[in-house]
């Protein structure tokens, strides 16, 4: 079983990363650190440490000052669950799902879940089956069903659902085998341009603009994340777009917050002129919605050529589940963790990881697949296209190996255990108790220097002098 060390190695050599930069890393803890079969703390740390040393690889070559990253483990879980540690004016996160998210049987004794937390994802759900959203009358409905023609049928209908099938089921589809030919993070030149020199700051992001059109958990920490090495990152939604308040709250900290209104030909011209100023544009819209709107990789490269853009996906960019939509709690559970863990739970359904481990560590490594690729872009020139999808994440979690046992762990729980990792910090909110980020900078400590704030708190534009 590799270590967490050799781990990073992995991650950092196959993006183009400087071996020597390796030595100034240190990661402590030991794990399992929470219930799980699954190497999930692990999964955490490095994914987190791979981002912090990006950040300090780049104020290397902005500074010439190398300096040490440290990642201790418990932190990073912590971190990586840091939505259900966020305490608002100290009250805990409210319920988190959807009345008839979750599991249900079917017909053919098969489990689906469903993820209906945005009104239209439930409202298709309800379509399909014909009945009320309420739990009772969704299971009788799906009694009617076999598993895989209602995950079928669901999609085409515009929900998001996934039949629970066991690891050798999964891999036995198409869109595996299209996955395996993948590199856990897919860093691509798109386009010519001059390298871009690297503007005045004090920290290894600053001057940097990022746009974040992203929602949910992976791609906001990514922007999250950027941010707490000095980004200007501005999270741009549109005023109809849902969205789940709470994660808006933790994932909004250190960022400027802009509503636009992409239908429209005036809010795609603002956007337009937020992107030729841009250094990196990162985006978790569904496959295809924003090449229709005129901002695919390449329409962003003649906007802006030097552009490095980051593209989230559920599935991955290639294969026939390409323009699946996706969640999560849905990769879990068709890739074969839920059908694992409930098997060595020993129980008759699926197991959820104790974390959101996909969208987490997924969020790290767009972070760090944004700042491999800014690099380059300071080096070589050139346009940059950087791929990751939440399958692949899982993909890598599988192969990293099992813990005999894990699920005997205890769970991380009580406020004692996490107040060395947490801040307090006002916001447009109220006070906020959160997660600090986990990893550590010798000479440039990571920080937010913008609060959490409403969405649409600013108006579109970069902030004066950055």
């Amino acid at each position: 079983m590799q270590s967490p060390a050799d781990i990073l190695k992995d991650i950092w050599i196959s993006a183009g990363g400087d071996a020597a930069a390796l030595d100034r890393v240190q990661l402590t803890g030991e794990e399992p650190q929470i219930p799980s079969s699954f190497r999930v703390a692990v999964a955490g740390q490095t994914t987190i440490a791979a981002a912090g040393l990006a950040a300090a690889e780049i104020w290397r070559l902005r500074s010439g000052e190398a300096q040490d990253v440290t990642v201790d483990m418990r932190h990073a879980v912590a971190e990586c669950r840091s939505e259900r540690y966020l305490r608002l004016d100290d009250k805990p996160p409210p319920p988190a799902w959807d009345a008839i998210a979750g599991v249900y049987r079917t017909g053919d004794n098969r489990f689906v879940r469903c993820h209906t937390n945005f009104p239209h994802h439930r409202d298709a759900v309800c379509k399909v089956l014909g009945c009320m959203p309420e739990r009772g009358p969704v299971q009788a409905a799906l009694m009617q069903w076999k598993g895989e023609e209602f995950e079928t049928a669901a999609y085409a209908t515009g929900g998001v659902v996934a039949l629970m099938r066991s690891h050798d089921e999964w891999s036995a589809l198409p869109q595996a085998r299209a996955l395996a030919e993948l590199p856990l993070v897919t860093i691509e030149k798109i386009g010519e341009a001059a390298p871009k020199p690297w503007p005045k700051g004090d920290r290894p992001l600053a001057g940097l603009r990022v746009l974040d059109l992203s929602r949910v958990i992976a791609g906001p920490v990514a922007g999250r994340t950027l941010a707490a090495h000095g980004a200007d990152v501005l999270l741009v939604s549109g005023p109809d777009l849902p969205a789940i308040p709470w994660l808006t709250i933790d994932t909004g900290r250190g960022k400027l917050t802009s509503f636009i209104e992409l239908k429209s030909e005036s809010g795609r011209a603002q956007m337009r002129d937020l992107l030729k100023d841009a250094d990196i544009f990162s985006q978790g819209y569904r496959p295809r919605a924003l090449s229709a709107l005129g901002f695919s990789p390449e329409d962003a490269a003649a906007i802006n050529p030097g552009i490095v853009y980051v593209t989230l996906s559920a599935y991955g960019h290639a294969g026939p589940w390409a323009e699946r939509r996706g969640f999560d709690s849905l990769i879990q559970t068709t890739t074969g963790f839920n059908d694992a863990e409930g098997k060595a739970a020993g129980i008759d359904g699926p197991k959820e990881l104790p974390a959101h481990m996909l969208d987490h560590a997924t969020g790290y490594l767009m972070a760090f697949g944004a700042m491999m690729g800014k690099a380059r872009q300071s080096r070589e020139g050139g346009s940059w296209h950087v791929r990751v999808s939440l399958a692949q994440t899982g993909r890598w979690l599988w192969n990293l190996g099992w813990l005999d046992g894990g699920l005997d762990t205890p769970d991380l729980t009580g406020e004692a255990v996490h107040a060395a990792f947490m801040e307090t910090v006002s916001s447009g909110f109220g006070m906020l108790k959160a997660v600090r980020h986990s990893a550590v900078l010798s000479r440039t400590p990571a920080q937010w220097s913008r609060p959490a704030m409403p969405l649409g708190s600013h108006p579109p534009q970069w902030p004066a002098g950055s």
